[in-house]
């Protein structure tokens, strides 16, 4: 058996605090509230963000998740990609902040966790959901007390062809990383997303602090709890 080299973190609900659907609503609000004030017309623009984070979740790994995002962006909006695009990503680099300082907060004890693998000399991996491009992902990186350069790698739409929970997302990250998934383990609080790193063998453990659970997993056959009993899992390996 190989020696555990690297942790795999989830973001959103591990390393910060999320409410995941007052973010998930107050985004849509935000950001059509940002197109609507520019002229766009916002039912449209509604029908095609969504329809991109859709076909998005379900990439198959031919095109990067940000140009299937795009791709079906411009479909379902008549080819407005091309003046909206820049629009949208003036706005994660600005409004987006309000959206997650609304909705996300800190963890205190995050920083000790990145410091724990540190100390022990293991690599440090963000593997969050890679549906939104790296400027929105720094952005919640930063809410958190936390820098991107405390991160060897960070998935975002921009490097990544496929979303968590297909496994193909973990196969391509790994192959990135150049390393097997007896190498390494998976830090998270969502029993569909993250237990997908399962089906390639990777061990799993869930952080409580934040826990979605929606398919009622028994979690007594998983290491699991809060932030002491994560640090000391880590401290272990």
């Amino acid at each position: 058996m190989r020696k555990i080299t690297t942790v795999l973190f989830d973001l959103d609900g591990t390393l910060i605090r999320m409410d995941q659907d007052e973010f998930i609503r107050l985004y849509f609000v935000s950001i059509l509230g940002k197109l609507g004030s520019l002229g766009y017309d916002t039912a449209i623009m509604k029908d095609a963000l969504e329809g991109a984070v859709v076909a998005t979740l379900r990439n198959d790994g031919k095109l990067s998740n940000e140009d299937r995002f795009w791709q079906v962006f411009d479909e379902i909006s008549g080819g407005l990609s091309s003046s909206v695009r820049a629009e949208i990503e003036s706005y994660y680099a600005d409004e987006f902040g309000s959206v997650i300082a609304a909705t996300c907060e800190a963890y205190p004890r995050a920083r000790e966790v990145l410091e724990t693998v540190k100390e022990k000399g293991l690599r440090p991996i963000l593997a969050t959901n890679p549906l939104f491009p790296m400027v929105a992902t720094h952005g919640r990186i930063r809410l958190g007390g936390m820098t991107p350069e405390d991160f060897e790698y960070i998935t975002a739409y921009e490097n990544s062809s496929y979303c968590k929970p297909n496994p193909a997302y973990f196969t391509e990250l790994l192959a990135k990383l150049g390393i097997s998934p007896e190498e390494c383990v998976m830090i998270g609080n969502d029993t569909r997303d993250d237990f997908s790193a399962l089906a390639l063998g990777i061990p799993v453990f869930v952080l409580t602090e934040c826990l979605i659970n929606t398919r009622g997993v028994d979690l007594n056959d998983y290491p699991h709890g809060g932030f002491d009993e994560l640090i000391d899992f880590i401290a272990k390996l």
